[in-house]
């Protein structure tokens, strides 16, 4: 298993480019010494999330929330092609944290809050601002624990209209669907770019409504099923994310 991940604010403030001696303390640090008990001589890896990261060796753990970490040199993961964004509707209770969790672990990019016509759940002022908060920090933890470097974006909220205007200008544009009566294709043999934006969009446990299906359509995406059975709106985008990193090549 690759060395245990932790999240600094500025790597370079922290290290500076030819790395050197780094203390890592509050949450991350209490984490590392209390949670994590790591001691002198085991590998680390730090990061800002962002890309930019360094591996490290502890020299000391010192009281409940000080690790001290030797590390070397600030590298940067540049982003990886093609970029895959992920339109979630807002599912209800926990299933969003769920969805980003497992989006995150498989390698999303970005993730954009969609409060579609037939969402139950809807964010409004402090309970959608909380919300978006928990999304962010689920990102960021599930972005910890799969070893990534450079965690998945999650934008604010999206309408409608917004969610159009990001299939207008992406590369591939595509709209989880599966209805007998609204024709589909299969995402599996869909001709995909080597490089630019991919943007799925996956709908509520209610479906796209017609309307959105048609302004959707009108910014050219397309719907495609990804198979036989009907995947619940907090797993769909995760097996559509995974299938499209396997056939872009970058699960390769």
């Amino acid at each position: 298993m690759t060395a245990p991940v932790f999240v600094v604010e500025s790597l370079e403030r922290a290290a500076g480019a030819a790395g050197g001696e780094y203390v890592l303390d509050g949450p991350e640090g209490r984490h590392a010494v209390s949670v994590k008990r790591l001691r002198a001589g085991e590998d680390v890896v730090l990061t800002d999330g962002q890309g930019r990261w360094a591996e490290g060796v502890v020299k000391a753990a010192e009281g409940k929330d000080r690790l001290v970490v030797e590390l070397g040199a600030v590298a940067e993961e540049p982003p990886e092609q093609p970029r895959i964004t992920v339109v979630q509707a807002l599912p209800k209770g926990d299933r969003g944290e769920l969805a980003v969790e497992t989006m995150t672990e498989t390698g999303v990019d970005a993730i954009v809050p969609w409060a579609a016509s037939r969402c139950i759940t809807q964010w409004k002022g402090e309970r959608g601002a909380k919300a978006l908060a928990k999304w962010r920090a689920t990102a960021r933890e599930a972005g910890k624990q799969s070893r990534r470097v450079r965690f998945p974006e999650v934008a604010e909220a999206a309408t409608t209209k917004q969610v159009a205007a990001l299939l207008a200008a992406a590369d591939f544009a595509a709209v989880l669907h599966e209805d007998r009566d609204y024709g589909s294709e299969p995402l599996a043999t869909a001709e995909l770019p080597a490089e630019g934006e991919i943007v799925l969009v996956v709908g509520p446990e209610g479906g796209v409504s017609p309307e959105e299906l048609a302004l959707f359509e009108e910014a050219g995406a397309k719907a495609y099923r990804l198979g036989r059975t009907v995947l619940r709106t907090s797993t769909a985008g995760t097996a559509a994310t995974a299938l499209l990193l396997g056939r872009t090549g970058r699960w390769s």
